[in-house]
């Protein structure tokens, strides 16, 4: 099965990036739009537990990310990312959440292992919270696209990037929280 992910990554993923190769980065929330609302069963340091949006939200703003495949290379690369840039997010306040297709079973371990148990990774087997966020890969519907939301308090869109290159969701993400704390403080 490993070996199974690393071709995916490695090949699929690969071919859909040159297929897109310089398109616009663009998500289908628009800023300002309010998030959905969701409840996802999720892993974090291998723990199970349900992940509620609002719930976090409630404690501050919201990174959340979804990407193709756990332990593909890529997504496996921006997961070990956000678990290094994780005391940069909490030190704004905010939180991280990854979401993908792969199953409970499977976000359990990647949880531990690319994101070094610093932040929760959820399951969408159903691909109700993908639809939500009309986050479907176009070519390969059944995986999630790689697209980053960060999300106020109050559930706006503060901000969305979408690339299916992982190396820049992290610096994105945390611009926009940079930019929304300046513009928290100017009022």
């Amino acid at each position: 099965m490993k070996s199974i992910r690393l071709f995916f990554g490695a090949s699929v993923l690969g071919a859909v990036a040159c297929l897109v190769g310089a398109a616009p980065a663009w998500a289908a929330l628009d800023i300002g739009e309010k998030a959905p609302d969701f409840t996802a069963p999720a892993a974090l340091a291998g723990k199970q537990f349900n992940f509620s949006l609002a719930e976090s939200l409630a404690k501050g703003p919201v990174v959340l990310y979804f990407f193709p495949a756990a332990f593909s290379v890529g997504c496996s690369a921006e997961a070990h990312e956000f678990a290094e840039a994780i005391s940069k997010y909490q030190a704004l306040g905010a939180s991280v959440i990854g979401v993908s297709t792969d199953d409970i079973e499977t976000q359990t371990k990647f949880s531990m292992q690319a994101c070094q148990g610093k932040f929760p990774v959820a399951s969408d087997s159903g691909k109700t919270v993908i639809k939500s966020y009309d986050a479907a890969m176009m070519i390969l519907p059944d995986y999630a696209n790689r697209v980053s939301y960060v999300i106020g308090p109050d559930r706006s869109v503060l901000y969305s990037y979408q690339s299916l290159n992982p190396s820049k969701h992290v610096e994105k993400t945390l611009g926009a929280l940079r930019e929304w704390e300046k513009a928290k403080v100017a009022k």
